[in-house]
């Protein structure tokens, strides 16, 4: 069966590719049709009998320019129809035993139903029918009530039927693979979207990780050129710090960008995420770093979402590096992580007296900022970014505890004030 089914695969490519041969092939096929037909003298008890009559030039040349006609059904379907009704009328009222024209007529109704929609399919069979049927049963030597002209309504009947069938079938056939192709563009569409988002994810995760110590790594490697010669023991405090910055940066990076290994790839990493559980081990490398800074947390045991744990992290990450960076070199900073009702604010205020953010280069800035409103919005939350009245700088993040079921009405609400990186 299978191979049965295979070999008419290929002919019927072949045919869809080369339809004008397939209709003069069915155009030929019709002709014989009628011509046999017009040899045959129906007989009502023992069936039809042939050559009991033969056909008038006349009739033949209606058959024949009616099966020519058919040639062009796929160009011109509704002319082709008319050509063949009209022949088909042709032959009831000017041969007697009419040629069997209608024929040709079944075909192209079929065409005309299986191309058009259904309220023109029946509008038009129903006018074919009515006026050919009325025209077999008007003239002619059999009785109206003949097989024959009782044929005529069937046959015509069972085109329009037949033509609407194959319509819906193409119909639904073109539905079902229009919803494969749409589902196929929108599974790769999120997949690309997914894999923007990852990438945007591991771009923060990297400037978080580097922009935080190799500040750090720049700030104690100039204490220690500061200090070599008349303070060499302090020296070696700072380059002890400098070394484990560059290992907690290094270690932070391979695990970041391990994430980019595939499934099968050996070494893959196993630390989990920092989080504010570790808050205190960052603090502390800020002030190793010479940043004095105050913390304060309102019920630290209570554990937060996963995400919302890493945001945080980062957020206060990335403003403390800003503040060593931008904030000057006596400048202090205060950390706050208070659990509001379903909420975690996050704030880190500084009162530094460096130069003014708002009046930094335009292309200057860096994208710490960026990526802090980005992981903020990600959450549905807000952050407020902007210099404090009187000196200095603060940085506020509202992260809702439980996520939200939509993005927030106002995404430019987690915007920022000021040039920091």
């Amino acid at each position: 069966m299978t191979t049965l089914g295979t070999g008419f695969v290929r002919p019927r490519r072949w045919l869809r590719g080369h339809p004008l041969v397939f209709d003069r092939g069915l155009a030929a096929a019709v002709l014989v049709c009628m011509v046999c037909a017009s040899f045959a003298e129906p007989e009502p008890r023992h069936g039809p009998v042939f050559h009991a009559r033969s056909p008038d030039p006349f009739s033949v040349l209606l058959m024949v320019l009616a099966a020519g006609a058919l040639v062009l059904r796929r160009r011109g379907p509704m002319a082709v129809l008319a050509v063949t009704g009209l022949l088909s009328a042709a032959g009831f009222l000017l041969t007697d035993p009419p040629a069997p024209v209608v024929l040709s007529v079944v075909i192209a109704l079929f065409t005309v139903a299986s191309r058009t929609d259904r309220p023109t399919t029946w509008r038009v069979g129903l006018l074919t029918m009515l006026v050919l049927t009325m025209a077999a049963m008007a003239v002619g030597s059999t009785p109206w009530y003949s097989q024959e002209n009782v044929g005529v309504l069937a046959w015509t009947g069972l085109a329009c039927a037949a033509g609407d069938a194959v319509r819906s079938r193409r119909a639904f056939i073109d539905a079902i693979r229009e919803r494969a192709e749409r589902a196929e563009r929108t599974r790769d569409e999120e997949a690309r979207r997914r894999v923007a988002e990852e990438r945007l994810r591991i771009a923060r995760d990297l400037h978080d990780v580097v922009a935080h110590h190799i500040a750090l790594v720049n700030v104690q490697a100039g204490v220690a050129a500061h200090v070599m010669d008349k303070r060499p023991d302090q020296a070696k405090e700072a380059l002890a710090h400098v070394r484990e910055a560059s290992r907690s940066a290094l270690n932070e990076l391979r695990a970041t960008v391990g994430l980019l290994r595939q499934s099968g790839d050996p070494e893959a990493p196993t630390e989990p995420a920092p989080g504010l559980a570790v808050l205190d081990a960052l603090v502390d490398t800020f002030r190793n770093a010479g940043l004095p800074v105050e913390v304060a947390r309102t019920d630290p045991d209570s554990p937060l979402p996963a995400a919302v744990d890493l945001a945080a992290y980062r957020i206060i990450q990335e403003a403390l590096t800003n503040v060593r960076k931008h904030a000057g070199a006596d400048a202090k900073a205060e950390v706050s992580v208070v659990r509001v009702a379903g909420t975690a604010e996050i704030t880190v205020l500084d009162d530094g007296t460096g130069p003014d953010p708002r009046h930094a280069p335009a292309d200057g800035g860096g994208h710490g900022l960026l990526g802090m409103r980005e992981r903020v919005t990600a959450l549905g939350g807000t952050l407020t970014a902007e210099p404090r009245y009187g000196g200095g700088f603060r940085v506020h993040a509202i992260l809702p505890v439980v996520p939200r079921s939509r993005a927030p009405e106002r995404p430019g609400a987690a915007g920022t004030t000021g040039g920091r990186a």
